[in-house]
């Protein structure tokens, strides 16, 4: 899928949450979550693939990458 890699995965510790939550700005509105930081980012990267692929399937474009937000 060509279209993975040009999303950004973000993974940030959420002191509010007390987890780590991962989300890919301008794909996804929505994230996953955990206390292990790269089991996070697996699930994330399986997340990303299966949109992608839902796009796909649909004969939709896919949205316009986002730039991960600073700080």
């Amino acid at each position: 899928m060509s279209g993975v890699r040009r999303y950004p995965k973000v993974i940030r510790w959420s002191a509010e949450d007390a987890c780590y939550v991962g989300t890919s700005p301008g794909l996804m509105l929505g994230g996953v979550h955990g206390h292990d930081e790269r089991q996070v980012f697996d699930e994330l990267c399986r997340a990303v693939e299966e949109i992608v692929a839902l796009y796909d399937l649909d004969g939709k474009p896919l949205p316009k990458p986002a730039l991960p937000p600073s700080g």
